[in-house]
């Protein structure tokens, strides 16, 4: 039975983001302890958010800045605490770093709470809602039933051979 809504990916909130120590450089295994991931994890992401560009020493060692974390932890709360995909992910920071655009820059209209836009926003996050729903069910194992296979002994039983003519 599916779970509800209620318990699923809740987002994380700043008071419960992990503390990060007051250095100048991290490991990757530092920073892949504070924010709870492989160190897989965060050589992936750096292939695909080029905004998380660690730098290297002289042995090729990965060494992050604290804004290097601080973008870590951004990735993780998107992707596994909102539930984004990589690509939204990464559509949400470089929209999250460009300037305003026009359409941001126009004036609201005065009456904000007007019932159109509410209930725009309250069928947008259904809708987003349930999409995360379907999402956690598509990540969910499929359990198939065990398919018994017949037995080569009763083809040798038959024929001398296992390829019968």
């Amino acid at each position: 039975m599916p779970t509800p809504l209620s318990t699923r990916r809740v987002p994380i909130p700043s008071s419960d983001l992990p503390s990060i120590p007051n250095r100048l450089y991290f490991k990757i295994g530092d920073v892949a302890r504070i924010c709870e991931v492989e160190p897989y994890v965060l050589r992936f992401w750096e292939t695909q958010f080029p905004q998380l560009k660690p730098n290297k020493s002289g042995t090729g060692q990965r060494l992050y800045r604290r804004r290097d974390v601080e973008m870590a932890l951004e990735i993780k709360r998107l992707v596994h605490g909102e539930g984004y995909t990589i690509a939204g992910a990464r559509q949400a920071l470089e929209q999250g770093h460009r300037r305003p655009t026009l359409q941001a820059r126009l004036p609201l209209p005065e009456n904000d709470d007007s019932p159109g836009r509410n209930s725009l926003a309250a069928t947008i996050g259904h809708a987003r809602a349930e999409l995360r729903e379907i999402a956690s069910l598509l990540a969910e194992p499929v359990s198939r039933p065990h398919r018994r296979r017949s037995k080569m002994s009763t083809l040798a039983a038959y024929s001398d051979s296992l390829f019968p003519s």
